[in-house]
């Protein structure tokens, strides 16, 4: 029994030296490592958008905390906006309204002064969502062609294997295990390619969606605020980002 323990051990390394990925690929031969080098790209772009933008969405997250439990506390929006960030998403939002209200003064047709607050706000926060949107396409993208490439591979390796049994006259396992492997191989890939790619770019988006309705609350306060004189304002708070905004209060 130790013998035949010893000689399947002694067996692995050959097996699979013979039929690694490595082999697998030159079996396949340019077209199949040239569809494993697209794959491998694909993948590192998908893991490295996933991180920067959990690192961006993050960010904005963190800010709205900042912003419920500080700005609020200010007398007026510029001595709020002072308080935040200076690259901060909700600072961009403060800083654009507060311009649109100057630019309001200018008008000479008659435009209602809440109309044009909401649309520069709309503006702002589309702005803002564009940018942490970025990316995610291509995550999209990855998710829905990357298990089409690695079909490809699979074909590319039946194929092969197919053309070999052809040459042989007979199906001798021998000769198309090769091909058959690279194939297996291929169609793995693409799969560990799509996968995380989907689930980051729904996981993304859900964490995106949440941030948009925090700059549209954020958004309508501000507007109710300068609206009002200053007389509505929300009560500062330090809950967390994703929850609804508290009732306003006047002041």
């Amino acid at each position: 029994m130790s013998i035949l323990f010893l000689t399947a051990a002694g067996a692995a390394p050959e097996a699979a030296a013979q039929f690694g990925l490595i082999p697998a690929l030159k079996e396949g031969g340019p077209i199949s490592i040239a569809i494993f080098s697209v794959m491998v790209i694909m993948s590192v772009f998908s893991f490295y958008i996933m991180f920067t933008k959990l690192f961006e969405q993050q960010k904005v997250l963190n800010q709205y905390k900042d912003v419920r439990a500080q700005f609020w506390r200010a007398a007026s929006l510029e001595e709020g906006a002072a308080k935040l960030e200076k690259n901060s998403a909700y600072r961009q939002v403060v800083d654009d309204g507060i311009e649109a209200q100057k630019q309001h003064g200018l008008l000479t047709d008659p435009v209602e002064a809440h109309d044009w607050l909401h649309s520069a706000m709309a503006r702002s926060e589309d702005a803002i969502n564009s940018k942490l949107s970025t990316g995610l396409p291509f995550l999209a993208t990855v998710g829905a062609t990357a298990p089409f490439v690695g079909l490809l591979g699979t074909v590319i390796g039946i194929y092969s294997a197919l053309i070999k049994i052809g040459i042989a006259g007979q199906a001798d396992i021998g000769k198309i295990a090769g091909p058959v492997g690279e194939a297996l191989i291929m169609t793995a890939i693409g799969l560990f390619v799509a996968v995380p790619a989907v689930l980051a770019y729904n996981w993304l988006q859900a964490r995106n969606k949440t941030i948009a309705r925090s700059l549209s609350d954020f958004s309508n306060e501000v507007i109710g605020f300068m609206s009002s004189g200053g007389r509505l304002k929300p009560t500062p708070t330090a809950a967390a980002a994703g929850k609804p905004a508290p009732a306003a209060v006047k002041k």
